[in-house]
């Protein structure tokens, strides 16, 4: 892999290498400065390169990889020419939407092929013939085995959140359908991390790809205020509600771990008269849909659920994540509190932390490799400390560090 070279800072999406319809719709749509993402990822790619772009969600990476394509082909023929690929429902349906928005004038034909939406309307779909299929694996897999979906005039590939399809084992999938495409054609591959299986995926079926990076050095986004509460569990709807009264947030996502803490929850919140809804992967995709609407356009204020479909909200001005419950995985940490920040604003990430999960609080703490602070609201004080290794490596005397308003406080160093 190559890595491309630092570029100068481009103003304005006119500084790129695109077409004046492109430009056109991007005027329509109001987008005006290209993103770190948008402004190193398109000139590689409207070449037909193979390029990897390693970014977080929220950087505006669909629009740096469907500008290209769109660029690239034309609203000739019935087969698809592009095809994208996206770990979640929830994705593959924004990307089509992004697509759509971006492609207006071009009569060019996008068909998203995912579980949850009736198959005969995604077969009549196909039948009329479009230019570019956005699904995710499982679903494109059927439509290859049907014979309804042909894949040998595909020029452009696109894997989005490609860890994120390994993570949840699309492996077999993935190189089901890569091996049935034409060898000549442009592979585009991004992802948030480029760990080894996704390392391996990149060298198997791309050509000399040109490496495009713009993940900031810490794991989470400076824009975000991270802070956690120490609070005993059946406490924690107690603590919501004097958070929600204090913080006033304006549109919010609160994380469970289970689908049957999402719904109670849920419950709980609505008879305190909030405009609340719930999402799991118990929901079928029409239901998701008219959530994630009535989430983005203000009538939802309070999202909860959980990580099965949390990665695959995009949504802007999300002010405040609540982890409810922490996380089993730090990394699953990262991508809930990528929900707010994005685009470069500001937000919160707030953590509830129960007495019993100091470890699980460490280890958040050094996956993100930096201190969470501890926030107070009076009368939810918990008592029980739990000793957890500080960030640093010079030892710290116990007493210095010892505050008894935080249930988990930095005792002694590793």
């Amino acid at each position: 892999m190559s890595v491309t070279e630092e570029v100068q800072i481009i103003e304005r999406f006119s500084d790129l290498p695109l077409d004046p319809p492109t430009l056109k719709a991007l005027e329509r749509i109001a987008y005006e400065t290209p993103t770190p993402i948008q402004a190193k990822f398109i000139p590689i790619a409207v070449t037909g390169r193979d390029v990897i772009g390693q970014a977080q969600t929220g950087t505006g990476k669909t629009a740096a990889f469907v500008l290209p394509i769109l660029q690239l082909i034309g609203p000739d023929g019935v087969e698809p020419q592009a095809l994208i690929l996206a770990p979640t429902r929830e994705l593959a349906i924004q990307i089509e939407g992004e697509a759509r928005r971006l492609a207006d004038g071009r009569g060019i034909r996008i068909v998203s092929l995912c579980g949850g939406h009736p198959l005969r309307r995604q077969v009549n779909e196909l039948m009329r013939g479009c230019q570019i299929v956005v699904g995710t694996p499982g679903r494109v897999i059927h439509h290859m085995r049907e014979g309804v979906l042909k894949l040998n005039k595909i020029k452009h590939v696109v894997l989005d959140e490609a860890d994120r399809m390994l993570d949840i084992g699309f492996r077999p999938d993935i190189e089901r359908i890569l091996g049935r495409l034409p060898h000549q054609r442009q592979t585009m591959l991004l992802s948030a991390t480029l760990e080894p299986p996704v390392r391996r995926l990149a060298n198997r079926y791309m050509h000399e790809p040109v490496m495009v990076e713009v993940t900031p050095e810490k794991r989470t986004v400076e824009s975000i205020r991270q802070s956690y509460f120490t609070v005993d569990e059946h406490r924690k709807f107690e603590l919501l509600r004097r958070l929600i009264e204090r913080d006033q947030p304006n549109r919010c996502i609160i994380f469970c771990r289970r689908k049957v803490d999402a719904e109670k929850l849920s419950h709980e919140l609505a008879h305190e008269h909030l405009h609340v809804a719930r999402m799991h992967g118990d929901l079928d995709q029409k239901k998701r849909t008219q959530i994630l609407d009535a989430f983005r356009d203000g009538r939802v204020r309070f999202l909860v659920c959980t990580d099965l479909v949390g990665r695959g909200i995009d949504v802007d001005d999300i002010t405040h994540v609540i982890n409810y419950d922490i996380p089993e995985d730090p990394e699953n940490y990262v991508h809930r509190i990528g929900r707010t920040a994005r685009m470069g604003k500001d937000g919160i990430a707030i953590m509830f932390v129960t007495p019993q999960q100091g470890k699980e609080l460490t280890a958040i703490e050094l996956f993100v490799n930096q201190t969470i602070d501890c926030d107070r609201i009076e009368g939810f004080e918990t008592f029980r400390r739990r000793n957890r290794p500080a960030l640093v490596q010079a030892p710290v005397a116990e007493d210095s560090m010892s505050i008894p308003d935080c249930g988990y406080r930095v005792l002694s160093a590793r």
